[in-house]
């Protein structure tokens, strides 16, 4: 096993890994830019060194760089979390060749993989119906004359891209050009590559996931699918496991394609196949994620297996303790962003003033969030992942909607209210959903109840009294400040600036 292991991440992926490591045993070893000083990761991780500026090109994009942290720490392997640098197999060969160990699978997987017209070209060959589409288009004539023959509606998509970046769908051939254009530049700021290339846009589909797992030892263990259909501009928002489409057969033949491409492509480590599923349960093959997804906690929680702990033991080289797993309840995810849903989900920047987290039966939340946090703009505004967990579905929504009235976060707007509005959307409730719910469905609405000029009076009040407590403990510690004493101790981990620690 590892002894110590680098965090190439940010924010809640950061920490949840910091903890997958602590009940592993391992050290983890946390990096942060100038914007993420004082971010939770690196608070409880045991070590964390700075990379650079806030700007993710400066820092967490920032390969070399973070190799040659993982060297100064000591690290023997590395874990790249989701985004950034998670599939650029350039980035998991520099780790390899350094001697560090890639938590993740391998590079030549998430070069296949990761080009996404070779990816549908070997699922074909596997016999795994693929979304219609084109090869890599190359200028604006061969991708009309590639459109003509998929026929209208088309979606653009970067061949290196996920998490919706570098997609537009095009009705007609006069909007063509400009979507070219947008998408390429969009693929080209995200992933440093505008290549492109078209599919048939096919609605209404449902957006089907499956996770697999899978080790050294050719042992490949599917979990179960998701739904991530309450999507906007192509990213999810909301997904939940099981999924209301999926009955036994369908899910027997998910398994089936699942577990045929992992064998196909020799995989290893944690993976998400994605799907398309019309409305006569058709299956299309659309992409494979060679990460850890953001949703992974959905999974987690109906399964009980902890992804992150067991794909940091496959990467060691151990095999899985389990060849399947049940699926136990419902569960669901709502991804809290700091956007304003009012004013066409623009990015809210600015600092939380005061945060109040959910909890009870079945209820979990990944975040980073703390009072004084600061959003910028530098980065996803995803700040935390509020997941529930139910015997039932309806009783997994009731939950959430409990779930979400519980959580204050004052300071900057977030999307909670949207989270809501779905939650209480009868045609949600009964599960009738495809990727175009959202805009078919949502309406901004203020909600009734405690309003935020309230919840911002109470976290004033809140604060105010701490502040006052803060003051009597200081004024308390001065009191006794002659039991107080200095010493030098720069072996330790809790030193502060210079070495030096506090001891009463």
């Amino acid at each position: 096993m590892f002894k110590k292991l680098l965090i190439a991440n940010r924010g809640e992926i950061a920490l949840r890994i910091v903890r997958a490591c602590r009940e592993i045993g391992i050290k983890a070893v946390a990096v942060y830019s100038e914007a993420d000083r004082n971010s939770l990761h690196v608070r409880h991780a045991d070590e964390a060194y700075l990379i650079g500026p806030a700007a993710a090109r400066e820092s967490y994009l920032n390969g070399e760089r973070i190799i040659e942290v993982a060297r100064r720490a000591g690290a023997d392997a590395l874990h790249p979390g989701y985004g950034f640098l998670a599939e650029n197999s350039k980035f998991a060969q520099a780790c390899l060749d350094a001697g560090i160990a890639w938590v993740g699978p391998s590079p030549d997987s998430l070069r296949t993989m990761g080009d996404k017209i070779q990816a549908r070209k070997l699922m074909a060959e596997a016999g795994i119906p693929v979304v219609p589409g084109s090869e890599e288009v190359t200028s604006e004539g061969t991708a009309a004359s590639a459109a003509t023959g998929i026929g209208y509606p088309i979606m653009i998509k970067a061949t290196a891209g996920g998490g919706g970046r570098g997609m537009r769908t095009v009705y007609r051939a006069d909007e063509l050009p400009m979507a070219l254009e947008a998408a390429s530049h969009e693929a080209a700021s995200a992933f440093g590559d505008g290549a492109l290339y078209l599919e048939k846009f096919l609605e209404p589909v449902r957006h089907i996931e499956v996770q697999v797992i899978a080790d050294g030892s050719g042992n490949a263990v599917f979990l179960g699918e998701r739904e991530c259909s309450i999507q906007r501009r192509h990213q999810k928002m909301i997904e939940e496991a099981p999924s209301t489409a999926v009955d036994r057969k369908l899910r027997r033949q998910l398994e089936e394609m699942a577990l045929r491409a992992v064998h196909a492509i020799k995989y290893t480590s944690v993976g998400t196949l994605e799907f398309l599923v019309d409305q006569e349960g058709r299956v299309n093959f659309m992409e494979m994620n060679t990460r850890l997804q953001v949703e992974h906690p959905v999974t987690e929680m109906v399964t009980g297996v902890d992804l992150v702990g067991d794909q940091i033991l496959v990467a060691a080289g151990e095999e899985l303790p389990y060849s399947e797993v049940a699926v136990q309840g419902w569960a669901m995810e709502c991804r809290i962003a700091a956007e304003d849903p009012f004013n066409n989900f623009l990015p809210s920047v600015g600092t939380v003033s005061f945060v109040s987290v959910p909890g009870g039966p079945g209820v979990r939340v990944d975040s980073a969030l703390y009072d004084g946090l600061e959003i910028s703009h530098y980065y996803d505004p995803l700040i935390a992942k509020l997941c529930t967990w139910g015997r039932t579905r309806l009783e997994t929504i009731q939950r959430m909607k409990r779930a979400l009235r519980e959580f204050k976060i004052v300071g900057i707007s977030t999307n909670i209210p949207f989270h809501l509005q779905v939650m209480e959307d009868a045609h949600f409730v009964q599960g009738k959903l495809d990727t175009t719910f959202v805009d078919r469905r949502f309406e901004a609405r203020k909600e009734n109840g405690l309003g935020q000029e309230q919840v911002a009076l109470l976290a004033a009040a809140v604060l105010a009294h701490r502040k006052g407590s803060g003051q009597r403990r200081a004024l308390s510690r001065e009191r006794r400040f002659n039991g107080w004493r200095l010493r030098h101790d720069a072996g330790r981990r809790d030193v502060g600036a210079r070495g030096w620690r506090r001891n009463i």
